[in-house]
């Protein structure tokens, strides 16, 4: 199928053509907006570099303060570590305590009640011929400021 194209007088019809519209000339307002924003645009992104620059001393810093951190914070968990291992054995010997202290009172029980004091009262007076003492034979002493007496003398008697 062909197409044909009819002439009406000197124009010709052309194929789906649109109207070309010329561009718009901006206002002045509208320019003056756009440089703003322009000059806001290339001000934040100076900012932004200015922001991201850091200098040697600065940087020098940084790495001292980290260094401090990371020193300090080793520290504390050896420190720490040695405070766990510390209580592991005050623990450990508290509990070898209360075992001796057991023990012992088992032992202390076992002899009180194997000793029979009214046997030892018999052979101490009938065997061994010890009596009671009398009143003439005690002497009493002072003691000021402690609880037991240093004898550096004998007694007289």
């Amino acid at each position: 199928m062909s197409r044909n194209y009819y002439v009406n007088g000197s124009a010709v019809r052309q194929l789906d053509a649109a109207p070309q519209q010329q561009p718009r000339r901006k206002s002045e307002e509208e320019l003056q907006r756009e440089r703003r924003q322009r000059s806001r645009h290339n001000a934040a992104l100076r900012n932004r570099q200015k922001a991201m620059y850091m200098s040697k001393g600065y940087v020098v810093f940084l790495s001292v303060c980290v260094a401090i951190v990371a020193i300090s914070a080793v520290a504390l968990i050896q420190i720490q570590s040695q405070v766990t291992h510390r209580m592991k054995n005050v623990a450990a010997l508290e509990s070898e305590i209360n075992n001796l202290r057991a023990d012992n009172d088992a032992k202390y029980k076992s002899i009180t009640t194997s000793v029979d004091l009214n046997q030892i009262k018999d052979i101490a007076i009938n065997e061994l011929g010890m009596s009671y003492a009398s009143e003439d034979q005690v002497i009493y002493y002072s003691v000021e400021k402690n609880n037991f007496l240093d004898q550096y003398q004998d007694i007289p008697e």
